[in-house]
């Protein structure tokens, strides 16, 4: 039982560590490092963990992730800029489960979508803009390539695939 009185604690330290902050100055107060306060960072990014902290929000009907700069088969010049919208849904920062809103990821070369409920993976290819960003600039190898625009509640969990759109676009 003293585990779950700890996870919602640990989830919203993973939250803030997988912000994507640009503060990288540590805490001096804090000279100690667990494997309590590893497993808190971590936690943000386990499905498990966050299916136990609340439902994922319902989609409200109309809801749809967009590319407002892109179209499915252009051809780019990298670098290249990738705007997202989304409509139906407010745009958030990534923390806590609010119904009806959320952020993006971008996948980039992976897959078309991420089932619902499943947390969007952190890493070369699962781009989290947890800040609320709209855009991006990429730069890719010459070559065709798949981008996925994946939407997500506040800790990550993604929508599925009624909240992605997926395109190609050819770097030369």
């Amino acid at each position: 039982m003293r585990n779950l009185n700890f996870l919602p604690a640990a989830l919203l330290m993973g939250l803030m560590a997988c912000n994507n902050s640009s503060n990288t100055s540590s805490n001096a107060a804090d000279t100690t490092h667990s494997a309590a306060h590893d497993t808190m960072a971590n936690m943000h990014h386990d499905t498990a963990a966050a299916a136990n902290v609340t439902p994922l929000p319902a989609i409200p009907v109309g809801a749809r992730v967009t590319f407002s700069n892109l179209r499915d088969g252009q051809s780019v010049s990298s670098p290249f800029k990738v705007q997202f919208k989304i409509e139906g849904m407010r745009l958030d920062t990534a923390g806590p489960v609010v119904a009806g809103s959320g952020h993006h990821h971008l996948l980039v070369d992976a897959e078309d979508s991420i089932p619902a409920g499943t947390v969007v993976a952190k890493d070369a290819n699962h781009l989290h803009f947890g800040k609320g960003q709209t855009e991006t600039e990429l730069t890719l190898p010459p070559g065709k390539h798949k981008l996925t625009l994946q939407y997500a509640d506040g800790i990550h969990r993604s929508y599925g695939g009624q909240l992605a759109k997926t395109i190609t676009v050819t770097v030369h």
